[in-house]
């Protein structure tokens, strides 16, 4: 049966291919459909502008769904459903949305955003879609007084509580364009010849995903050795690893390994630079408050030093003095940090040992 205008509505905290399945058949439905995209500020795990670029990046191929935001104050899902107060409305020139204040009234907020959504379509609703958990208490024939279809949830065994209470477990039910929101980010540091590549390149095997390479060898290969680059080398070496990891978190699988960061890159402009090296540092403080890491390894230089071309024999005739050096750079930062010592076997184990003690996998 084809419908003139059909709701779904929903948190979608966060979405999942139950949402997806349900408002991909309910847009084959309805010549038009109205996504009501509910959050508050209050109680949400992800941020109601994340939500709305995965649903309407998702979407956008799709001409005849439209996304209505509806907020309101509660500070519980209980405190929603069972009562409210006064509401406040707010719209802008790009998005619908409505700010509803807590109260008393019996099922306020529900009546408040209904009156809310059909101001906004401005025609009546011939069909809401549901979670089959409503059916029964008719609270969303007596709001729209139309058809309800209600969803079976049982064909796709998730929800969107199970999937914050543990994502990896329920990765599978999580769309693509979610992914990196729950990735972790895991750093791998050290000072020079502790065998960071190596082991961040390994770990991304094991677990099928993708690892961050350091920029910094590359453009210090284009200088042609350490002591040639100039501060605008440390610019490129920066902005060109955040921007790579913004990519390349986007197809990871439940983890990202990064090798070295903006910090380590300090130490680098700090050792190599005679002058504007000031300016290289701010930039890498910059970016170092802005970066996130779920967990960081700190190689200790309990391996042997191998020459490459393009290590510096000054850091090698002292590696731990060094490695303090670096480690002074993230406590500076108030960011907390897990030593491997051993050889490459051993460092490896217990990298992944850790990973499996936090995150089950």
């Amino acid at each position: 049966m084809q419908y003139n205008v059909g709701m779904y509505g929903g948190s979608f905290d966060p979405l999942h291919i139950g949402h997806i399945d349900m408002i991909i058949k309910a847009a084959a439905m309805c010549k038009k459909l109205y996504i009501v995209l509910s959050f508050s500020r209050k109680r949400d795990s992800v941020p109601m502008e994340i939500r709305y670029r995965w649903i309407k990046n998702s979407f956008k191929h799709m001409d005849n769904i439209e996304i209505i935001l509806l907020e309101d104050n509660a500070n519980s899902k209980d405190e929603y459903d069972k009562g409210s107060s006064c509401g406040t409305r707010i719209a802008n020139d790009n998005v619908n949305t409505n700010i509803i204040d807590s109260g008393i009234d019996s099922y306020f907020y529900w009546e408040q955003g209904r009156d809310y959504v059909l101001e906004t379509i401005g025609s009546p609703i011939d069909v809401v879609f549901c979670g089959s958990d409503y059916k029964g208490t008719n609270r969303y024939e007596e709001l729209y007084k139309c058809e309800v279809i209600y969803v079976d949830r049982d064909i796709v065994s998730v929800s969107s509580t199970k999937i914050r209470s543990n994502p990896f477990k329920y990765w599978d039910y999580i769309p693509k364009i979610c992914r990196s929101y729950y990735t972790k980010k895991i750093l791998i540091i050290g000072g020079e010849s502790t065998g960071k590549t190596t082991l961040t390149q390994n770990l991304a095997l094991h677990y099928n995903t993708n690892f961050l390479e350091e920029v910094g060898r590359e453009v210090c290969e284009n200088a042609g050795a350490e002591e040639l680059m100039v501060v605008e080398d440390f610019y490129e070496i920066l902005l060109r690893h955040k921007t790579k990891e913004l990519e390349v978190i986007k197809d990871s699988n439940k983890l990202l390994f990064i090798d070295t960061d903006a910090l380590t890159t300090k130490f680098y402009i700090n050792f190599l630079l005679d002058k504007n090296k000031n300016n290289g540092k701010a930039l890498a403080d910059a970016i170092a408050n802005i970066n996130t890491f779920d967990l960081i390894f700190f190689l200790e230089p309990t391996v042997k030093f191998v020459q490459d071309g393009t290590r510096s024999e000054v850091i090698k005739e002292d590696r731990e003095k060094y490695s303090i050096q670096i480690k002074k750079l993230f406590e500076e930062h108030g960011l907390d940090f897990i030593s491997v010592t051993g050889d490459y076997e051993e460092r490896y184990t217990s990298v992944i040992n850790k990973i499996k003690e936090c995150y089950n996998i």
